[in-house]
């Protein structure tokens, strides 16, 4: 098998609730997702999918995106993409850094490698680890009894986890987080997500403050050391995000026992190859996860639930169904959410297809 052709489409997706607001002031209303489609010589065809959370989350951004993606087709064209390490290893020489532009190239590998072998990539992955994934629903930054109405409205669709954004004002965040708390009953899961948000003293008021509640801390500040600092000045159970976007950065916050619970974003780290890598890992560590991505449609959700079912159970902390939040279906046949849970695809590869009403003609071809 070999890549012949890589077509990248833009596809914008808005949100049912209007707008997502997190940290600092920050929100988006409208997604700019890109999708890239693999031919092979055999003609079969590949689908991954990228979608920064705006241009002011990561390092990342949605025109960086396919500007990056025609950096790299015409290394990949002629590559067999069910080689992943050679991919990712072509990718790397030919492009420095630039993570999430390569995640949907290697996406898409994975899920020609899956119907190559006529497996659904979670099997390739590792396995299927139980009947269904147990899904966090991601509580847009608001007024303080805003956001907990909206915990109960979630609630009542089944969700049992719950991500709070927080990292705005302190005395509304702690506001924030015991209001939700207050709703949620013993075994539902809260986690106050500052997404680096606080300042290290704004970070030590409020774990403080929440100290007698049921609560995890998230990403408090923008840098390690701080995040580290916010740490050790409390016994609520510390989730890392932003900051571990490598291999070394993992084994790094490990031996300084930075966190109970890693978040493991697919297009931070690369790809399904790299996530795989630190997932792994992490089961070997005994750091239990949360599985997702930055954002996305169908083909990110299709991801995100092949890599979490591949997941030991006790291990998968969470994980997110990002199509339930947009408008806008790229691709048919990604997981949907039932009862606060979804399942990965049992058809080969990820078990999508794009939309091509939706998605119309590439904005780029590569051959």
């Amino acid at each position: 098998m070999k890549i012949t052709a890589i077509n990248v489409y833009q596809v914008d997706l808005p949100l049912h609730e209007g707008r997502y607001a997190w940290a600092d002031g920050k929100y988006v209303d409208v997604f700019d997702s890109t999708v890239v489609e693999i031919e092979t010589d055999d003609g079969t065809r590949g689908y991954g999918e990228v979608c920064p959370l705006g241009p002011f989350y990561l390092p990342a951004y949605g025109p960086g995106a396919r500007t990056g993606i025609g950096e790299l087709a015409p290394h990949l064209l002629g590559a067999d993409p069910t080689q992943l390490s050679v991919v990712n290893d072509i990718m790397d020489r030919a492009l420095l850094g630039h993570a999430y532009v390569k995640s949907p190239l290697d996406m898409a590998c994975w899920d020609l490698l899956g119907k190559a072998t006529g497996m659904p990539v979670c099997e390739l992955l590792g396995g299927r680890y139980g009947e269904r994934v147990v899904l966090y629903r991601a509580i847009s930054q608001s007024a303080p009894e805003t956001m907990a109405v909206d915990v109960a409205t979630y609630r009542d669709q089944g969700y049992t986890r719950f991500q709070l954004k927080v990292g705005g004002d302190v005395a509304d965040d702690i506001q924030r987080i015991g209001a939700a708390r207050e709703i949620l009953d013993r075994g539902e899961v809260l986690v106050a997500d500052a997404n680096t948000g606080w300042l290290l003293h704004e970070a030590a008021r409020v774990v403080d403050a929440v100290a007698g509640l049921d609560v995890y801390i998230e990403q408090p500040c923008r840098s390690y050391e701080e995040s580290l600092s916010v740490r050790r000045r409390t016994r609520r159970p510390f989730v890392l995000d932003e900051n571990i976007d490598s291999l070394a950065a993992l084994l790094r916050a490990h031996r300084d026992d930075a966190m109970d619970v890693v978040n493991l974003k697919i297009s931070k780290l690369g790809g399904l190859s790299r996530a795989r890598q630190l997932r792994d890992l992490c089961v070997s560590l005994g750091v239990a996860m949360t599985l997702e991505d930055s954002w996305g449609g169908d083909i990110v959700t299709a991801a995100i639930a092949h890599l979490a079912h591949s997941t030991p159970e006790d291990f998968r902390f969470t994980a997110t169904d990002f199509n339930s939040y947009v408008t806008v279906r790229n691709a048919h046949g990604a997981p949907r959410r039932e009862d606060g849970c979804m399942r990965a695809s049992r058809e080969p590869g990820l078990g999508v297809t794009l939309d091509a009403d939706v998605l119309g003609e590439p904005v780029a071809r590569y051959r």
